[in-house]
């Protein structure tokens, strides 16, 4: 005569759904530690680290090249001076009055420029006396153009009398090209191209 064994249910439920590995056991093992040995800072904000950076001050928002320095367009503009003196005369023809002014705006626009007033004279008279007359006009346009509110700091003169001649001629046209002052003046204009975001605008 067979035995029969009544095995509950839920029993039975418990043995099938109990996974065989749930009864194993592993150590927790801390996760490690990133140690950081280069120096990562960019403390201008433009991608480029310290360490490699050739130019840490870039303004926000430059386009910057691979050692963080960043493009720039440069703009050179030139302007010049070129004033006419009557014979033994050191006194600006108003004609030329509108040329020094010109000159002080331009001064104006590009403020790191400077300006050497260079004066000239011919060879009528002892070279002596031409040397000073030549520093006279030199200081006569000076004082036309700090009239405009130059910087005097950015005025330099200098007087050069008759060692500088434009026309060699002993006649009345070479003297006359000969009394003179002139200047060349160069500005240098820079401004730091900016890197296109999703939110730069084009000017219509």
């Amino acid at each position: 005569m067979k035995t029969i064994y009544l095995v509950p249910l839920s029993a039975l439920t418990v043995a099938i759904t109990q996974p065989s590995w749930a009864e194993d056991e592993y150590e927790y093992i801390d996760a490690p530690v990133a140690e950081q040995i280069a120096d990562l800072t960019d403390d201008d904000r433009d991608g480029v680290v310290n360490a490699r950076d050739l130019c840490p001050a870039t303004p926000s928002g430059a386009q910057v090249d691979n050692v963080g320095c960043g493009e720039s367009l440069k703009e050179q503009e030139e302007r010049q001076l070129r004033i006419l003196f009557a014979n033994d005369s050191y006194e600006i023809n108003p004609i030329f009055s509108d040329q020094i002014q010109t000159m002080a705006e331009f001064l104006e626009r590009y403020q790191s420029a400077s300006i050497q007033i260079q004066g000239f004279a011919s060879k009528v008279g002892s070279p002596e006396y031409n040397l000073e007359l030549s520093k006279k006009r030199a200081h006569a346009v000076e004082d036309e153009l700090l009239s405009f509110y130059v910087e005097p700091e950015r005025v330099t003169i200098v007087g050069y009398g008759e060692t500088r001649l434009e026309a060699e001629g002993d006649d009345e046209t070479s003297h006359a090209l000969n009394r003179k002052v002139t200047a060349t003046v160069v500005g240098l204009k820079e401004e730091v191209i900016e890197e296109w975001t999703i939110f730069t605008s084009k000017e219509k």
